[in-house]
């Protein structure tokens, strides 16, 4: 796996090819996803050199399908590193891996593994960050900008719905959002 090679192909395919109106999907959300991933597979104890080369290939990944569609996304990003990751000397058992990951963070999530749990962990981790409010303003924006949401008090009744139901899967994920996560529940209640 030729990670430092794929991980700047990509990230040049997306800052190129991504609309600019993506304003919570854009290469920062990446880049975020990736540097999450890598600091919760440590806290979940994942050493290994294969595992956190999949689980970052994954995060690089999860979002690329947003290049060519906005519904549907995890399944484009899954059509891509099937057609790119080989040319990396990926294998065809480790693709299957990382598209498992990256179909874990469809909503609703439904991690099956425990790569899979770190890499949905990692997506939504800004849930119970300090910077939840500013994060949640650029996808209310991107929504905003394609029509599917107008209102910024429907919004916030998604986001108190969402963030309700929404689960961290792993230990040390709960372990470091959760308190937070629920004073922003709880704010927006108010």
């Amino acid at each position: 796996m030729q990670i430092e090679q794929v991980q700047s192909y990509i990230l040049e395919e997306l800052r190129s090819r991504l609309d600019s109106n993506l304003y919570y999907h854009g290469v920062h959300h990446t880049l975020d996803v990736v540097q999450t991933a890598l600091e919760l597979a440590a806290l979940e104890a994942v050493t290994d050199q294969e595992s956190l080369c999949l689980i970052k290939t994954a995060a690089l990944f999860h979002d690329c399908g947003f290049m060519n569609t906005y519904k549907g996304h995890e399944d484009e990003s899954c059509r891509i590193a099937k057609e790119v990751l080989p040319d990396f000397d990926y294998s065809p058992e480790e693709i299957s891996t990382i598209c498992g990951m990256i179909m874990a963070t469809r909503i609703p999530q439904d991690p099956q593994t425990h790569l899979e749990r770190i890499i949905s962990d990692a997506d939504l981790d800004y849930l119970g960050r300090d910077d939840f409010e500013p994060i949640a303003a650029t996808l209310f924006e991107e929504l905003k900008a394609r029509e599917i949401v107008t209102d910024v008090n429907v919004w916030n009744q998604i986001q108190i719905r969402f963030i309700g139901d929404h689960f961290y899967w792993t230990k040390s994920e709960r372990a470091r959002r959760n308190e937070l996560k629920t004073k922003h529940l709880a704010a927006l209640r108010q």
